[in-house]
């Protein structure tokens, strides 16, 4: 399967996004149980058809363009917000990245690393690890480079996590990833309860590190990424809840800013699975 990934790695991005195109439209007429969960996810969001079609072939695009993110030549970047960043490193606090399930987001860790990780402040991105062993070895290979570090969704990740940002580096997590039993609160979701990670609050209010929302633009036609970067605009109240209320709020205005890259197939309100 690495071999697989080596040659596809090599094809033009305005290619992978084409066939990319074409693989999203194509689960998504003939997998029923990926469509239906798709078209409510958009109806709870309220999200107009003209604006959620192109999400269609976008989330064909996210699997597509992988090979090339992770064993191909880099990609042009183009950043919206670096000031957020350079501001928010030079308090020597930590950053605490928070991106939603949207347009893609392999590449604002990987344009981070390039940019500030190999420099002084390495990212550290919480992600699972793959179940099989052969899509592990892979992943493992793929996000291996200088400036990114990962972390699993086990105590150990959450310890290397904070270990991190108290030496004023940054970490990265998908706040609306719906985290195991016992790591979450059901909180609102485009007004439905979903099961909502607390880990990206309790990070930022032990550690006093910065938080900023950021995302990876897909530019049309393979013409590269653009990475927003804003604050968070409110603050994180003491309380669980309330906190992850606030950050599910901002991963709303986010996917409102832009619903044609959103991941709707996603099973966002979805029982948390229980786990050692």
């Amino acid at each position: 399967m690495i071999s697989l990934f080596r040659i596809l790695s090599v094809l033009p991005l305005w290619l992978a996004h084409g066939v990319g195109w074409g693989l999203g439209w194509l689960v998504f007429a003939v997998s029923g149980v990926y469509r239906r969960r798709f078209l409510a996810n958009v109806r709870q969001a309220g999200i107009h058809w003209r604006q959620w079609l192109g999400a269609v072939g976008e989330g064909g695009k996210l699997v597509a363009e992988l090979p090339r993110l992770w064993m191909g030549r880099p990609v042009r970047v183009l950043w919206d917000g670096a000031h957020h960043v350079e501001a928010a490193l030079a308090l020597e606090r930590g950053v605490v990245f928070l991106t939603p399930h949207l347009g893609c987001f392999e590449i604002a860790a990987q344009a981070y690393a390039r940019r500030y990780g190999q420099a002084k402040y390495p990212l550290t991105v919480l992600f699972r690890p793959p179940r099989k062993a052969w899509l592990r070895a892979l992943v493992a290979t793929a996000r291996a480079r200088p400036g990114l570090h990962t972390a699993p969704t086990t105590l150990a990740g959450v310890k290397q996590m904070i270990k991190a940002l108290k030496q004023g580096q940054s970490v990265a997590l998908l706040p609306d990833q719906v985290p195991p039993l016992g790591m979450g609160l059901w909180v609102p979701f485009f007004g439905r309860a979903a099961y909502t990670m607390t880990l990206s609050a309790r990070l930022a209010q032990q550690t006093g590190a910065t938080v900023l929302l950021t995302w990876g633009e897909r530019l049309s036609w393979g013409r590269g990424y653009r990475v927003h970067v804003q604050p968070l605009m409110e603050a994180l109240p003491a309380d669980g809840a309330q906190a992850a209320g606030v950050i599910n709020r901002a991963m709303e205005d986010l996917i409102r800013h832009c619903p044609q890259q959103y991941l709707w197939g996603y099973a966002r309100y979805k029982q948390p699975r229980q786990e050692p």
